[in-house]
């Protein structure tokens, strides 16, 4: 069928719809560009990878360059794989500038199909050169409000990058975070001919200037016609919109450990499958050693030496500051369920540094209804941290309508339960569950396990052995692996 999209999966209704906006605004010889403003679990990578696709089967496109938050670099490797049903080859530019650079050879030497490079908007800036001679037909700037400075060194570099490529696209809920000028720096990577080529002119047309020196912004003036333009190469998609989609979606975000971290994680799993093998496999036995694999995917390790946790890993911290900032410049508000007190203390530093207002119920808070209203009453609360073990059952947190699990618990009925929280009486909006887990490692058995409605202490009972996920699936895998001994 002509209209077919070329992914695996049958799309949403809006989902379509999207696609089909796309490709008629760039069928079009005077855009270059569309942007999908699509709120936080409605499908943005699906639309885009869908969108690359139709482009890359009409001979139109054969390199695309993604530029997103380095906690989602890893992401677009899973969605592509999960939905892609066309030829293509896609390399994540990490690790050194070297290693950056030989993956970007090795997508030179693809011959078919579409070739897809993933960086981060850091590296992009540094590598600016290098990427525009590698010259992308279609560059996408995926959660572009990071580019919404427009002085900002990342931003400048997409500019001139975007003035380059055949295409552009980016991928926001929130194209407007602080005032209507947030779309100047964006749009002038799309296209600069929509809104002009400088800022003081633009900031001239939409802005009145006041205040001391005359330099402040103290009201806009013609947002109609910003508003007009800036939706003519735009599709915007909210969850309250977005009818056909389920009541509760889950999302599994992937994030890499540290080569450290890593190492750890590997040396403690070797010790822990020795010790197995070598003594009693009891229940206890080998769900005390996962819990010590899971405290470290979360970012921390207990010495010998001292009680205290030490952090050894960042990975799902900075993963989770980038959704707290998408939902907070969105003016959604967010709960987030952690297993370990270490991890939720470094998730309220996180929140102090942003200077964000919290509720948060954990062991030893005893003022827990008063929590659970000022979450759920107070606009200035943003978000709620809820240890899993005291925070599964009986409360009402519909004031959001997406948690993140930053960890998980091994007790079906207890995420059963964490999920009915957001989803509950009361609750207007579809739901959206955000997993972190660190690829490789006990996480994907976990979350496995409870997709299908099991207990991890089941599993144990069953086969121990499965619950020890695979080694070395990645290149960056094989290089940690040599730093310790192979179970």
């Amino acid at each position: 069928m002509q209209d077919a999209l070329p992914i695996k999966v049958e799309p949403y209704r809006h989902q379509m719809e999207a696609v089909k906006f796309a490709l008629d605004v760039l069928g079009n010889p005077a855009n270059k560009a569309v942007a999908v403003l699509a709120e936080m679990g409605t499908g943005k990578s699906l639309i885009t990878i869908a969108l690359a696709g139709k482009l890359c089967l009409q001979k139109r496109i054969k390199r695309m360059l993604v530029v997103a938050p380095l906690s989602i670099t890893s992401v677009w490797r899973e969605e592509f794989a999960k939905f892609s049903d066309y030829p293509y080859k896609l390399e994540v530019l990490d690790g050194t500038s070297t290693d950056k650079l030989k993956s970007l050879h090795r997508l030179n030497n693809t011959v078919e199909g579409l070739c897809v490079a993933v960086i981060n908007y850091e590296s992009a800036w540094r590598l600016e050169s290098v990427l525009a001679d590698w010259e992308p037909d279609i560059i996408v700037c995926d959660e572009s409000s990071k580019i919404k400075n427009p002085t900002a060194k990342q931003s400048k570099a997409m500019h001139r990058l975007g003035r380059k490529s055949l295409h552009n696209v980016i991928l926001t809920g929130t194209p407007v975070t602080n005032n209507p000028l947030d779309f100047y720096s964006q749009y002038k990577f799309l296209d600069e001919r929509i809104f002009g080529a400088s800022w003081f002119v633009f900031r001239a047309r939409y802005a009145v200037l006041g205040g001391y020196g005359n330099y402040q912004v103290v009201a806009y003036k013609n947002l109609d016609d910003l508003t007009a333009k800036a939706h003519r190469i735009a599709y915007r998609i909210t969850k309250a919109e977005a009818l056909d989609l389920p009541e509760q979606v889950d999302v599994t975000r992937y994030i890499e450990l540290e080569r450290g971290a890593w190492s750890t994680y590997k040396a403690l799993e070797t010790q822990c499958v020795a010790e197995l093998e070598q003594g009693e496999v009891a229940v206890t036995n080998v769900l005390t050693k996962l819990l010590r694999l899971s405290q470290i995917t979360g970012g921390f390790v207990k010495s010998d030496k001292h009680d205290k946790a030490e952090q050894i890993s960042q990975a799902k911290l900075t993963a989770l500051e980038d959704i707290v900032d998408e939902c907070v410049d969105a003016g959604k508000k967010l709960v987030i369920f952690a297993r370990f007190i270490p991890e939720i203390d470094a998730i309220e530093r996180m929140l102090k540094r942003k200077s964000l207002q919290y509720s948060l119920i954990k062991g030893d808070v005893n003022d827990r209804a008063e929590q659970v209203h000022q979450f759920q009453a107070k606009p200035t609360i943003k978000v709620f941290v809820g240890q899993l073990q005291t925070t599964g059952m009986g409360l009402t947190l519909t004031a959001a309508d997406t948690a993140v699990f930053y960890s998980m618990s091994y007790n079906y009925a207890d995420y059963e339960q964490a999920k009915a929280r957001i989803h509950r009486i009361g609750q207007r909006n579809n739901c959206t569950y955000i997993h972190l887990v660190a690829k490789d490692t006990i996480d994907e058995k976990v979350l496995t396990a409870l997709n299908n409605k099991k207990n991890i202490a089941d599993l144990v009972v069953d086969n121990w052995k499965s619950l020890w996920p695979h080694r070395g699936h990645t290149k960056q895998r094989e290089v940690f692996n040599k730093e310790v001994k192979p179970t």
